[in-house]
C-alpha cells in the first residue's frame, strides 16, 4: 500500500489514507442540484475527485468514484414553476446538460452517478430506522431529525450546536420540536408535482438524507473518502454524518475531503450572487486543456481565483507542455537522471494531493528533457495521464473534412445567433474527439482526450 496522505476535515489533520478494504478506495463526492446549467465553480469538485481517482489508480488501487445528481429539490420546483414545466422535465433536461457539459472536460464519467429519484426506497428505509430508534420524529406529514439526539453533532464542522442555523428559514418551525432539527421527509405541498408514498404520507426526501442513502447504497457504510466543496461542510455534510451515525451506528465515511471554492472578484462563484461563468462557455473560451490544468494550479483545499490572468498563465503552460511533447520521441527511454524528477512528481501527489508542487516538478522535468536529444515521452505521458492532460502529446492529429465541415456549420449557426444549434454542433465535435478553440484568428479544432 503506497504511503498516501490527505487532509481530513473532521480532524483538521493530514492523515494516512487507510482503505476499509485493502487495495480498494471508495469515493463519494456531492454532485449538482439540477435546476440550471452548471458553472465553472461547480466543475471544481468534478475535476478534483476525477483526478484523485486517476492518481489512486496509478498507485495501484482499485478506485471507485461516485458523484450523485440531486434531481428533486425545492430549487427544482421553483425553477420549473417559473418556466411553467413539470419539475421532472426540468430535472431531466438539466441532468442531460450537466452530463454533456462535464463531458467537455474530457475526464470520463464517474463509475456511478445515482439519482435521488431512483433511490427513494433506500432513503425511506434510512429515515424509518431513525424514527424507530428515536433519532427522528414525524410531525404533520414531515419527518425531522433530532439534532440533540446526536452527541457528536458539530464534530465535522467544528461548530457549537447552539450557534447553528440549518438554513431552512422559517419553514416547518411550527412542526419542529427544536429549531435546530432538520427535515428528512417533506410532506407534499401545493405546487410540488413530484412525490412518493411513504409511511408518513406522500412527499419527498430532504436534501441531506438523499446523499446519505445514495452513498450507502453503492459504497456501504464506512467507505473511504467523502468529498465535495467546502461550502457543504455545514449543514449538508454535518447532517449526512449525523444521520448515518445515528441510523446505522457507524460513521458514513472514514475521511472527509473538501475542495476550496472558485472565486471571482474575491467572492465565491454562486448562482445566487450572479457572478458565474457557465462551464460550457468557459470551455469554449479557454479550451478544455487550459481549464483542467488551471484547476491543478492551486491546492485542492484552498480557494482558487478565476481570473483572465490565471487562465492565461494556464494556457501558456499547456502550450509549453504541448510543444515539449513534440520534441520528444515515442517510448519509455529517458535518461536515468530524469527518473528522480518523475518520482518527485508522484511524491508530491502522495503528500495531500499537492498538484501545484507536482506541476512545478513537471516543469523541471520538461526543462531537463529539453536539453537532451532522443528523450522518450514515457515519463511525461505517465505524469500527464494523472493530470488528465495526456492528450497534449497527441499534437500530430489533424481534423478531417467532416470535422472541418461541422466547425463551419457551428460558426454559421453562431453568426445567425442560433446558439442551440451551435451548442449541438459543438457537442457533436466533442463526441468526435475535438475541442473547439475560439481565438483572434477564428475557430480551430484541437484534440481532446478520448
Amino acid at each position: 500500500m503506497p504511503d498516501l496522505r490527505v487532509t481530513d476535515t473532521r480532524t483538521g489533520k493530514v492523515v494516512p489514507l487507510e482503505p476499509r478494504d485493502p487495495g480498494k478506495v471508495g469515493i463519494y463526492a456531492c454532485g449538482p442540484t439540477v435546476y440550471n446549467r452548471i458553472h465553472i465553480g461547480n466543475a471544481r469538485p468534478f475535476v478534483v475527485f476525477s483526478l484523485l481517482k486517476r492518481f489512486l489508480k496509478h498507485e495501484g488501487l482499485d478506485a471507485q468514484l461516485v458523484i450523485n445528481v440531486t434531481d428533486v429539490n425545492d430549487k427544482i420546483y421553483a425553477a420549473a414553476n417559473a418556466r411553467g414545466i413539470p419539475s421532472g422535465q426540468l430535472a431531466e433536461e438539466m441532468t442531460a446538460h450537466y452530463r454533456a457539459d462535464t463531458d467537455l472536460l474530457g475526464l470520463g464519467r464517474p463509475d456511478h452517478e445515482p439519482l435521488a429519484t431512483e433511490t427513494i426506497g433506500p432513503i425511506v428505509d434510512l429515515i424509518a430506522a431513525l424514527v424507530e430508534n428515536g433519532s427522528a420524529y414525524e410531525s404533520e406529514g414531515d419527518v425531522y431529525f433530532r439534532v440533540r439526539s446526536d452527541a457528536q453533532y458539530g464534530a465535522l464542522s467544528h461548530r457549537d450546536v447552539e450557534q447553528m442555523d440549518q438554513g431552512e428559514g422559517g419553514e416547518g418551525l411550527d412542526r419542529k420540536e427544536d429549531p435546530l432539527d432538520f427535515a428528512l421527509w417533506k410532506g407534499e405541498k401545493e405546487g410540488e408535482d413530484t412525490s412518493w408514498d411513504s409511511p408518513w404520507g406522500r412527499g419527498r426526501p430532504g436534501w441531506h438524507i438523499e446523499c446519505s442513502a445514495m452513498a450507502e447504497e453503492i459504497l456501504g457504510v464506512g467507505f473511504d473518502i467523502h468529498g465535495g466543496g467546502s461550502d457543504l461542510v455545514f449543514p449538508h455534510h454535518e447532517n449526512e454524518a449525523a444521520q448515518t451515525r445515528c441510523g446505522r451506528g457507524e460513521e458514513l465515511a472514514r475521511v472527509w475531503m473538501h475542495n476550496g471554492m472558485l472565486q471571482l472578484g474575491g467572492e465565491k462563484m454562486s448562482k445566487s450572487v450572479g457572478n458565474i461563468d457557465l462551464l460550457a462557455d468557459a470551455v469554449e473560451r479557454w479550451g478544455r486543456d487550459t481549464l483542467v490544468l488551471f484547476f491543478s494550479t492551486a491546492r485542492y483545499r484552498q480557494p482558487i481565483q478565476y481570473t483572465d490572468d490565471a487562465l492565461g498563465a494556464a494556457r501558456a503552460r499547456v502550450e509549453g507542455i504541448r510543444e515539449a511533447g513534440r520534441r520528444l520521441v515515442g517510448g519509455e527511454d529517458s535518461p536515468e537522471d530524469l527518473v528522480p524528477l518523475r518520482d518527485r512528481f508522484f511524491d508530491a501527489l502522495r503528500d495531500d494531493f499537492n498538484t501545484p508542487a507536482a506541476l512545478a516538478v513537471l516543469a523541471e522535468w520538461i526543462g531537463e528533457a529539453n536539453k537532451r536529444e532522443g528523450v522518450g515521452d514515457g515519463h511525461l505521458r505517465e505524469m500527464l495521464e494523472v493530470l488528465g492532460l495526456e492528450n497534449l502529446l497527441d499534437a500530430g492529429r489533424e481534423p478531417g473534412a467532416e470535422d472541418l465541415a461541422l466547425l463551419e456549420q457551428r460558426q454559421a449557426a453562431r453568426a445567425a445567433k442560433d446558439f442551440a444549434e451551435a451548442d449541438r454542433l459543438r457537442d457533436e465535435l466533442t463526441a468526435r474527439g475535438w475541442q473547439v478553440r475560439d481565438g483572434a484568428g477564428g475557430a480551430s479544432l484541437v484534440p481532446v482526450e478520448s
